[in-house]
């Protein structure tokens, strides 16, 4: 078994998307539209599945916002320095919640970032992974 994606809500189809490729540097994968069923999604990562978990991005039609649930984290990703990733989403016109820092009572350097819907993303330093 493994992840094959996470599902995430959007009020803004394409927001989301300039946000998940521009600003966090993922590729658009696919994407199809139900107008029957009055969705569509996207689908978005680092790489595609098998070898990559993937990111769904579903908009229903007509819906602009969603309530975050207590019950919601977040996302990580890797990156190979949280500092200069941090800089890079500001400079992408990102939002930076958390700066890059050591977490509590760790060593382990991590960041969070908030995409248009208010969905948190943190970043975790990892030797060896890909830049922003």
């Amino acid at each position: 078994m493994r992840i094959l994606h996470t599902m995430l809500r959007v009020g803004n189809l394409q927001r989301s998307i300039d946000f998940y490729t521009q600003v966090l540097g993922m590729r658009l994968l696919r994407q199809s539209d139900n107008p029957e069923y009055q969705y569509t999604l996207a689908f978005l990562g680092y790489g595609a599945n098998p070898e990559h978990a993937e990111l769904e991005l579903t908009y229903n039609y007509g819906v602009d916002s969603y309530d975050m649930g207590t019950a919601y984290g977040h996302i990580a990703i890797a990156v190979p320095d949280a500092y200069a990733a941090c800089e890079a989403v500001r400079q992408k016109g990102g939002n930076v919640t958390r700066e890059a820092g050591p977490v509590k009572g760790g060593k382990t350097v991590i960041a969070f970032v908030q995409d248009p819907d208010g969905y948190k993303v943190e970043l975790i330093q990892r030797d060896s992974e890909v830049t922003l």
